[in-house]
Parts: C-alpha cells; sequence; structure tokens
C-alpha cells in the first residue's frame, strides 16, 4: 500500500479507537476552561470577596490551575505506564464528575474557598489526564496516523478552549451565582464520563513498574532518559517553548485589546477566537502537509512563521491612530485592524505546524516503557516556561514596554530559540530541506515505505541516480538515516555542507584509502548496533548514463554475523535528467533548466529481506523489479 494512500485524519472521528479518546478530551479541555473563566468572573463581577481582589483573581486561579502540573506531573506519568490507559482515563473523568459536584455547591453558596479548592483538583485532573492522552495514541495509531490524530486533538483541545472559556463568560451572566454555568460544567464532566466508558482497552506498558513518589528524582531521572535521543530531548524544549511564545499572546489579549486597539472586551474576545482558530487551522494542515509521516521538517516552516508575523504584529499595532474605545463592529470597521487580526492568524496557524510534529515525534522516538512519564516531564516544563512567561512578560510590562514591545521581543526570541534548536539537532533542518526539495523542487510520491522499520535496526539499499538522493530518501523514511557516500560526493563544495550536516558517513575504494574505507564500515557497524537506520547505494558512484550499475560485494561486510538484519531494497524514479543528476560528459548542476520545476519523482520501497538471504546480485534484481513499475500520476 502506497503511504499516500491513508484515510484522512477527520476519518478517524468515525472509528472507536480514536473517536471516545476525542471527545473525552475535548470534554475535558472545555470544561475545565469553562470553570475557570466562569469563576474569574464571578469574583470579578458578582462576589466582593476582600481578600480576592479582581484584578489579582485571574493571576490566583491560574497559579492554583498549573501548580499541580508542577508538583504532580511525575507521579501521573508513572501511573499511566504502569495502567492500562482506559481503566486510567475512565477514572479520572470520575474524579473530575467529582469535583465539579462539588464546584456546584460552590457556586450554589458562592463559596469563594471552596471553588479555589475545585480549581486546585481541576488542575490535577488535567494533570492525571496529560500523559495519559499523548500515550494512548501511538498504542492505538499507526506511525502514519500520529501526525493527523495529534492535529485533530490539538485543534479541538483549542476549539474546546474557546468555546468554553466564552461560555463561561455568558453562562455567569445567565444564573445568579454562576448557577447556570455550574450546571454547564457538571454536565460536561458527566459528558466526558459517558465518552470515556467506550474508550478501547489499552494495556499497561510497564505493569511492574514501582512508582516513585519523589517528584523531582523522577522528573530528572526522565529528562535524563529523553536526553539520550537528543531529537526527543530538544523537542521537549521546543514544545515548552511554543507554551511559553503562545502564553505570552493570551495571558495579554484583555490588555491589548483595551489599550493598543482600543476595543471593548468582544474585541478581546474576538482576539481569542482568531488566535484558536488560527492554532487549529495550522494543527489540521499538518496531516495533508506531511502525508502520512511525522514530518518534523513543518518545524522550521512553523518556526519562522511564527516569528514573521509576530514581528509584523508589532509594526501593525504601533501603526494604529489613538480614538475612543470601540465595539466589535466599529473595531472590524477600521481596514488596518484586519493586518493585526491577520498577523495573529497566520503566527498563531505556524504555532500548530511548529507543534503537532513535536508530539508526533516524542510519541514516535519515547521509549514505549517511558512513553507517559516523558510526557509527564513534558508538562512539567510546560509548566515552568508558562510561568518564566509570564514572569518576563510581567517584568518588562512594569519597566515600561509597551504589549506590542513584548511581542516584538518574543518574535525575535523565536528565532533566537529556533536556531538554537535546529543547530543543535540537525535532523530538523534536513527535514526542511527535503520538504522544500520535494514540495517545490520535485513532486514526491513515496511508494510502500511501509516496509521501512519503524524501529530496530534495518539497512537500506538503493539505487544511486543524483546529489539529492539521501535527502530524498530522509523525506520518505519515518525515521533518520545514517548513509553511507563516496568521499568525493561527502566533499562536494556545492552540497557537502548538507551531507555532513545529515552526518553520512564517507568511504573511499579500499584501493584508494584503506583507513577511511575501514572506518566507514566500523561506524556503520556501530549505527546498527545501536538500533538505527544505514543506508547504502551499492553501485558505488553516481550512475552516469541512468542505468542501475552492478551493486560492490562490499555491503556483504554490513551484515556480517547478522543474519536477521532487515534488509530494504529502494528505488528512486525519473532523477535521471534532472538538475541534480549527471549528464553526458559526467558533470551534474550545471543546467538548471533542463527538467522543469514540479517534475515528478518517487522512491519505492520492497518487502525486507533477511541479510542470511541476500548476494549482491539479488539485491540488485530487485532494485531493478521496482523501478520497472512506472511512477503513479497525480
Amino acid at each position: 500500500m502506497s503511504r499516500t494512500g491513508h484515510d484522512s485524519q477527520f476519518a478517524l472521528l468515525a472509528q472507536r479507537r480514536f473517536a471516545p479518546f476525542f471527545w473525552t478530551q475535548f470534554f475535558g479541555a472545555g470544561n475545565d476552561n469553562l470553570f475557570k473563566l466562569a469563576f474569574t468572573m464571578l469574583v470579578t463581577y458578582q462576589v466582593e470577596v476582600d481578600w480576592l481582589p479582581p484584578a489579582q483573581a485571574g493571576l490566583v486561579i491560574g497559579a492554583l490551575f498549573i501548580l499541580p502540573f508542577l508538583l504532580f506531573s511525575a507521579t501521573s506519568g508513572q501511573l499511566a505506564d504502569k495502567h492500562d490507559k482506559a481503566r486510567l482515563m475512565r477514572w479520572v473523568k470520575s474524579f473530575e464528575l467529582a469535583v465539579m459536584a462539588l464546584a456546584c455547591l460552590g457556586f450554589y453558596t458562592s463559596h469563594i474557598p471552596l471553588l479555589l479548592v475545585c480549581v486546585f483538583l481541576m488542575g490535577l485532573h488535567s494533570t492525571l489526564f496529560g500523559p495519559v492522552k499523548y500515550a494512548y495514541m501511538p498504542q492505538h495509531l499507526t506511525p502514519h496516523e500520529l501526525t493527523g490524530g495529534n492535529g485533530m486533538v490539538e485543534t479541538g483541545t483549542f476549539i474546546a478552549i474557546l468555546v468554553g472559556s466564552l461560555a463561561g463568560g455568558l453562562l455567569i451572566t445567565a444564573g445568579e451565582g454562576g448557577r447556570v454555568a455550574a450546571l454547564a460544567c457538571l454536565g460536561l464532566a458527566l459528558a466526558g464520563r459517558v465518552t470515556a466508558h467506550f474508550i478501547p482497552p489499552s494495556p499497561s506498558a510497564q505493569p511492574g513498574l514501582k512508582i516513585n513518589w519523589n517528584p523531582l528524582s523522577e522528573t530528572w531521572r526522565n529528562l535524563v532518559l529523553a536526553h539520550r535521543q537528543l531529537a526527543l530531548f530538544r523537542s521537549l524544549l521546543g514544545i515548552s517553548w511554543m507554551w511559553f511564545f503562545g502564553a505570552v499572546f493570551l495571558a495579554n489579549f484583555p490588555s491589548f485589546a483595551h489599550e493598543v486597539l482600543h476595543g471593548d472586551e468582544h474585541v478581546a474576545s474576538a482576539l481569542l477566537v482568531v488566535f484558536s482558530l488560527g492554532i487549529g487551522a495550522g494543527a489540521l494542515t499538518c496531516e495533508k502537509a506531511s502525508r502520512g509521516l511525522v514530518e518534523i521538517g513543518l518545524v522550521p516552516v512553523g518556526a519562522i512563521g511564527m516569528s514573521v508575523f509576530a514581528i509584523d504584529l508589532y509594526f501593525a499595532a504601533t501603526a494604529l491612530a489613538p480614538g475612543d474605545m470601540m465595539t466589535l463592529s466599529q473595531f472590524m470597521a477600521v481596514p488596518a485592524n484586519w493586518r493585526v487580526l491577520a498577523d495573529l492568524a497566520l503566527l498563531a496557524f505556524f504555532a500548530g505546524l511548529y507543534s503537532v510534529p513535536m508530539y508526533a515525534l516524542i510519541q514516535v522516538r519515547a521509549p514505549v516503557s517511558h512513553r507517559a512519564r516523558i510526557i509527564a516531564a513534558n508538562n512539567i516544563l510546560n509548566a515552568l516556561f508558562i510561568i518564566a512567561s509570564s514572569v518576563m512578560a510581567g517584568v518588562a510590562l512594569r519597566a515600561g514596554w509597551t504589549i506590542p514591545e513584548v511581542f516584538l521581543a518574543v518574535g525575535l526570541l523565536n528565532v533566537a530559540v529556533a536556531l538554537y534548536i535546529f543547530l543543535l539537532v540537525p535532523e530538523y533542518l534536513l527535514r526542511f530541506f527535503a520538504l522544500l526539495l520535494t514540495r517545490i523542487v520535485y513532486r514526491f510520491r513515496v511508494r510502500n515505505t511501509d516496509h521501512i522499520p519503524v524501529e530496530g535496526p534495518a539497512l537500506l539499499v538503493c539505487n544511486h541516480v543524483s546529489f539529492v538522493d539521501v535527502i530524498l530518501l530522509l523525506a520518505a523514511s519515518p525515521r533518520p538515516i545514517r548513509f553511507i557516500m563516496d568521499n568525493g560526493i561527502f566533499r562536494s563544495r556545492l552540497l557537502g555542507w548538507l551531507f555532513r550536516l545529515a552526518k553520512t558517513i564517507p568511504i573511499a575504494p579500499q584501493k584508494e584509502d584503506p583507513v577511511v574505507y575501514a572506518r566507514a564500515f566500523e561506524e556503520a557497524r556501530r549505527v546498527l548496533d545501536e538500533g538505527e537506520l544505514v543506508g547504502i547505494f551499492p553501485e558505488g558512484m553516481l550512475t552516469k548514463d541512468g542505468s542501475l550499475q552492478p551493486f560492490r560485494p562490499g555491503l556483504m561486510k554490513l551484515v556480517e554475523g547478522r543474519p536477521d538484519l532487515p534488509v530494504v531494497p529502494l528505488a528512486l524514479h525519473n532523477l535521471w535528467g534532472s538538475f541534480f543528476s549527471r549528464i553526458e560528459g559526467g558533470r551534474a548542476m550545471v543546467r538548471p533548466f533542463r527538467r522543469g520545476l514540479f517534475s515528478r519523482v518517487a522512491v519505492s520501497a520492497d518487502a525486507p529481506l533477511r541479510a542470511a538471504d541476500i548476494t549482491p546480485e539479488a539485491l540488485r534484481e530487485r532494485v531493478e523489479d521496482l523501478l520497472r513499475v512506472p511512477v503513479e500520476r497525480d
């Protein structure tokens, strides 16, 4: 089956393995925000409490809600790894139902301390649900569905936040003391408990796990585990930075609308709507843009967009003329305000592109036995980054900065953070270049690349047609590949830096440089021993006439002593004659327009062979058979 033929992410909503889980988390996210905002509005406009002034109510409620993430995330991750996830989610939703029953009592009696306790308990509910939510998906979705599934969850979460926040503000005025809002919260909790009942069984990843009740040591232990895979660890930091970035905007929407845009509370609500819809649109776009892969090449695209439109938001906001307070309709009638809304929508859109692949990467790369605990450690980092964003923005505003200047600072800081992450983990940049190559230069298709193992070592064997073969194969693979490459190509002036970034393994003929030859096989065997993928072009050099050359016997050195190692035949189609392939005379990259943009190229794969059963001649025949199959038309 071609990877391009996977079902749309929306088809998951019709399947029991996803739909009950989706609606359970949707109702929970909506309920969190409905309850928090209704309570905030209650103490701001209806119930006066000397010890909780309205100006501080939002901060206190927000801090109480986030506190459990710091205290109990490590424990919640262990619980999610130890117990059946479906059973744990049902327990958590029953707990939410009890908390909301208590909150109803608080609303009906205007008992503010009781409602503050409920805020903390709802934060605990979300703390317990977070790790199990993200650990559940890889257990029930295939690797090619993870990006779409995460996109659906992120979109659903932000829509639930939006609807819950808007409903909390409206319902608090519909009944004295927030009684209508209280009943709505109880109803959402009940709906979440009902949908949780239909979540399919999700067996424990480590049923014998002994719980470490010390949150500090457990969090540190899981961060150390994540740090062993740099791409995984930097993804944790990258997601936390996204929450830092987003929290600066979300926390300042009311003041931004009032002080800068000169709009009423409905304008502030409109900003939240635009931001939430932008995040959702970006998250949903990931599935289409990734073509079923965990496409971390979208992360640099997202980072660039976040900075560009955050910076432009500063210029758009500072260019506005001062005026009187406006209603939403008056605000929308001013053309200059549309630029502000567009910037806000687009920076949120690119934040959605940025975050979804990182979540999917964590789910794929984290060890199954520790997946929930690593996600729990990420939740702690998220909470710390959100707190840091509040402190930073607060200090800047007290120092006399304007809100647009804070937005500008965050946009510029995002450039520095992105460069830090991408240079430390070149895989992001490599996938970014692969994304550009396969979306702009070529019309790229992948066929049967499900045969590439999603875990464990494997040797990938492919024909060698162009200087960008490595990038195209990286774009088709669900995992990083370490390629063995001709030393001359590795030292190419134009693309050599890219191959060094990809950590390709240079090789030279044994007679020409025995040291480089021996070192290449030693390094490749080490990569296989670590359970990673190794790619090799057994022809030994780029084809000079477009035909498949004989495979050299050196590849057999890689499989010595590994009879069960999977060996996957691959084929690159239609690259001969392109700018990056050789032409008559043996030169490449000298005539850029001999093949137009959007030429159709493809990567196809055959079923893996056991290393004990292969010969160079047999492998060449398998690759040649793949090349005979024409590339499908779009």
